[in-house]
């Protein structure tokens, strides 16, 4: 005779639906059926140890006063109970979980997708039908776009964020920008992080013996080196970042004042550049702004974007990198 096959977790619509089953659970329960995780894990083709968890999130999660009786071999209410209890949200707190939701769009292709969407998902089915009604409301009426989106290969970018994690060394296959050529680097990875939209490795580098800055898309090739190694306790990415105007942080000290024309000042008043900055209102209408930066890089191609519209005061290095890059861009239109 062969042996029952051990039940498994299908993918079934009702198996991913926790809060269903929850609703199942008390509905028995309250009709007096003593219900048992075995026949409802039968019911919703799930296993039993499922059905557990549920009971355990009604007890001691939503507070719902449920006991075993061992006579029945069910599981029965010891005091009155009535409607189910749901999650009770405001107006302002449910359009914040739409808008967290189109903002994982920029995770999209990354190995973060599945899991937020995964939670956005269990979030949104344990709420009431009403506030789900609503939810579909506001996405009608919220999104989030993105014009570059940054091109990962999905597994380095995994083992970057799992070797980080688990404080493994890598020895990567790197190619800095502007070279054909790759390199060796041997990396110890601290932190991965999102700046502006784009993914950024920050690692100790065992052949510059110094903290640097990768770009998980110039990765060609990786492996584990099989060492471990101590997280810095002194590794902070705010404070390494804190005077920089993106990822760059040179240790330099430069104030930065940029006077923009009328016709573009609005966009500058309307945003935070930096924490350092000043905003100086100018007669013509236009607007100064000033920061304090410890690299010029970033902050010059910045600049060239604006085109004629903005100026460089001070600091005259500065003024002199745009100009030289202004010329080029003159000269290369030919």
């Amino acid at each position: 005779m062969k042996s029952r096959p051990k039940a498994a977790e299908p993918s079934s619509p009702l198996s991913r639906l926790p809060f269903e089953r929850m609703q199942r659970l008390h509905q028995l329960i309250q009709k007096g059926r003593y219900p048992n995780a075995p026949k409802v894990a039968r019911e919703f083709e799930v296993s039993s140890k499922s059905i557990h968890r549920d009971l355990e999130f009604m007890r001691d999660r939503l507070g719902l006063p449920i006991g075993y009786d061992q006579d029945r071999h069910g599981y029965y209410y010891t005091e009155e109970v009535g409607a189910f209890p749901t999650i009770q949200v405001t107006e302002g707190e449910l359009l914040a979980m739409v808008v967290a939701e189109k903002a994982l769009q920029q995770y999209r292709g990354t190995n973060f997708e599945k899991p937020l969407m995964t939670a956005f998902k269990k979030m949104s089915a344990s709420l009431s039908d009403t506030v789900s009604v609503n939810i579909a409301d506001f996405e009608q009426t919220i999104s989030f776009s993105t014009r570059a989106e940054p091109i990962l290969n999905l597994e380095i970018f995994d083992a970057l964020g799992k070797a980080a994690a688990n404080r493994q060394q890598l020895e990567l296959i790197y190619r800095k920008p502007g070279q054909r050529e790759t390199e060796v680097r041997v990396i110890d990875p601290y932190h991965l992080a999102n700046i502006n939209g784009e993914w950024y490795l920050f690692a100790y580098d065992h052949l510059r013996n110094d903290i640097r800055t990768f770009v998980p898309a110039r990765i060609k090739a990786f492996k584990l080196t099989g060492k471990r190694f101590p997280r810095p306790q002194k590794f902070s990415l705010e404070k390494r970042l804190r005077n920089s105007f993106g990822v760059h942080s040179a240790q330099g000290d430069f104030r930065v004042v940029i006077r923009f024309a009328e016709v573009v000042a609005d966009y500058i008043r309307e945003k935070k550049w930096h924490h350092s900055q000043e905003l100086i209102e100018l007669e013509d209408g236009g607007v100064e702004l000033r920061l304090r930066l410890s690299s010029l890089q970033e902050i010059e191609r910045w600049i060239l974007g604006w085109g004629g519209n903005a100026v460089v005061v001070e600091p005259r290095e500065l003024a002199d990198m745009v100009r030289r890059s202004a010329g080029n861009i003159l000269k290369n239109q030919g």
